[in-house]
């Protein structure tokens, strides 16, 4: 989980669900802990791991945001939440640093469609 969530390139985030769904594990709880527990290595973008309603990290929200508008992540009119029609990320254009367009799809049921990643990282 830990290296899904490592890919996430800066501006772009994905919610809890979206992260168990693209490692094929878990849920978004299950997420949620591994982040908490492990997520405070430097390597580990913790806070582009946000809520479904666009709300950040809700142990560190400050510190979170913070983070967010460093990385030039699309923000919702308040500034308090991400603006996840534009910074969705779907895992399918490539890792952290890479350019390309991304985003999730969405279906009429507000689930998203993320790409799943098996255990050696391949998709």
């Amino acid at each position: 989980m830990l290296e899904a969530v490592a890919r996430i390139p800066a501006g772009r985030v994905m919610t809890y669900g979206d992260v168990a769904e693209y490692v094929g594990a878990g849920t978004a709880r299950t997420v949620g802990t591994v982040l908490a527990r492990f997520g405070d290595e430097d390597d580990v973008p913790w806070h582009r791991v946000i809520r479904a309603s666009g709300e950040p990290n809700p142990s560190a929200p400050a510190e979170a945001l913070r983070r967010l508008r460093a990385d030039g992540t699309p923000l919702g009119r308040g500034c308090d939440r991400v603006d996840l029609g534009r910074a969705r990320w779907d895992g399918e254009a490539g890792a952290a640093g890479e350019a390309g367009e991304t985003g999730a799809t969405v279906s009429a049921g507000g689930e998203s469609a993320v790409g799943r990643v098996d255990a050696a990282g391949d998709q």
